[in-house]
């Protein structure tokens, strides 16, 4: 399926010179003169590194069909992560490459879109937020907790956030996958 620069959003796969890349962020520029163009920041879905590029508005593009296919997450083994398709019980390794920053997100057993080109796996979707259980954190201060004060907390995936001083460990708290910010309590340890 044919596109045109007027097409993309964020998220769209397109195919160049026999290569995957994902719109990471678009920029519509308006020339004085001149004609406009579009200025995209593409993610390489097989290699993993980003690009920029700059195009003529109204060129075109070929648009690449992506499956959704929820999996469950269960180990890691080197480099390669095992994934489970929900639905057929079937589990497949896929690189740490293809996985890329939202390995700071995954826990075991979380559900997760893995991406596929046919049966190729391309790579992971993940939700707005997730819950993560923090596993190393300084205790709080009695007194300070009526200022904004935060401290810095592991996640069980080994990502560092900071968070209110209320949180301890064993705590599941909530992260934007976005941002990589906490955003609230979601249980506490017991």
């Amino acid at each position: 399926m044919t596109m045109t620069t007027s097409d993309l959003k964020k998220g769209v796969v397109i195919e160049m010179d026999h290569t995957l890349l994902q719109v990471v962020d678009w920029e519509h520029i308006k020339m004085g003169r001149g004609s406009a163009q579009v200025r995209l920041k593409l993610r390489d879905l097989r290699g993993g590194h980003t690009i920029e590029k700059t195009f003529q508005a109204g060129s075109k593009f070929q648009r690449v069909r992506i499956d959704r296919r929820v999996m469950q997450y269960l180990y890691a083994e080197g480099d390669l992560h095992h994934f489970m398709n929900t639905e057929t019980y079937e589990q497949m390794p896929i690189s740490g490459a293809l996985i890329g920053d939202a390995m700071k997100f995954l826990a075991e057993s979380a559900e997760v879109d893995v991406l596929f080109n046919g049966d190729e796996p391309i790579g992971v979707e993940l939700p707005a937020s997730v819950e993560l259980r923090i596993t190393e954190s300084e205790p709080g201060v009695k007194g300070d907790t009526a200022s904004a004060v935060l401290k810095p907390a592991t996640l069980e995936s080994g990502l560092v956030v900071q968070v209110p001083l209320f949180v301890e460990p064993g705590d599941v708290i909530k992260v934007s996958t976005r941002t990589g910010a906490y955003l609230e309590r979601a249980s506490t340890a017991e």
